[in-house]
């Protein structure tokens, strides 16, 4: 494989668990408040998280691609 082709690989899969990362913390939200926590519950801070790093790691990745 040319270098080309193992760059855009490797930010497909950068992408890809971006979108992974993000989904667990959505969902990880929306188990917690289903089952009754609250805003400040770890539950929903850890949901949080999982969503804002996935967030930005595929915002990095879509910036930087050029």
């Amino acid at each position: 494989m040319s270098t080309d082709a193992n760059e855009q690989l490797y930010r497909a899969v950068s992408r890809i668990f971006a979108v992974i990362i993000a989904g667990f913390g959505v969902t990880i939200l929306v188990v917690t408040l289903v089952n009754g926590g609250g805003p400040l519950s770890f539950g929903f801070l850890l949901g949080l998280v999982f969503t804002g790093l996935g967030a930005g790691r595929l915002y990095l990745s879509t910036r930087t691609s050029g």
